[in-house]
């Protein structure tokens, strides 16, 4: 009788053991199926993007959708409106930085502002222009753009300062 109940005990927690390791194999990994690019890292089965990447997989390069020559209407915050000019953005040297060429069109005597490129930097929808003269003795330049997903436009907030030190700010719609 007592073997009897020894081996019922034994095949009952045999089973009970079986169905523990049953149950949480189970359970899957969420991340399993997900591969993360560029440096990115799966957590509850969705992707965590490297600085400067986005996208459902990190495929993406957040400047990417800057990279494109765009037409640039700037307005002085004090009145006026510059002429229409065009601006290409390129790649910079790291992921997350880009080039600005022909920033800010023409002055009055209608020489560009910069024959050099104004260099930025990207960070998801946001352009940041740290504060630099590009030529070295003209004028100086630093603001923010921002990338509307829906329309496809940046809206700019910058400043430039001539050579004298006297600064004049500017917002702009590039499309």
């Amino acid at each position: 009788m007592r073997t009897i109940k020894q081996i019922a005990l034994s095949a009952a927690l045999t089973l009970g053991a079986f169905s523990a390791v049953m149950y949480t194999s189970c359970n899957s990994d969420p991340c399993k199926d997900v591969v993360c690019q560029n440096g990115g890292t799966c957590n509850e089965g969705n992707c965590t993007c490297a600085t400067g990447y986005e996208g459902t997989n990190c495929e993406t390069a957040s400047r990417a959708k800057f990279i494109k020559t765009w037409t640039a209407t700037d307005v002085a915050v004090s009145g006026g409106t510059l002429p229409t000019y065009t601006a290409p953005i390129t790649e910079g040297t790291t992921v997350v930085d880009i080039k600005i060429g022909h920033f800010s069109g023409n002055n009055s005597s209608g020489s560009s502002y910069f024959v050099n490129d104004v260099k930025a930097t990207v960070s998801g929808n946001t352009i940041t222009i740290p504060s630099q003269a590009p030529d070295n003795d003209n004028y100086k330049v630093y603001g923010t753009g921002t990338y509307n997903t829906a329309d496809k436009k940046i809206t700019w907030s910058y400043t430039l300062e001539d050579p004298t030190g006297a600064k004049a700010s500017y917002t702009g719609t590039w499309n």
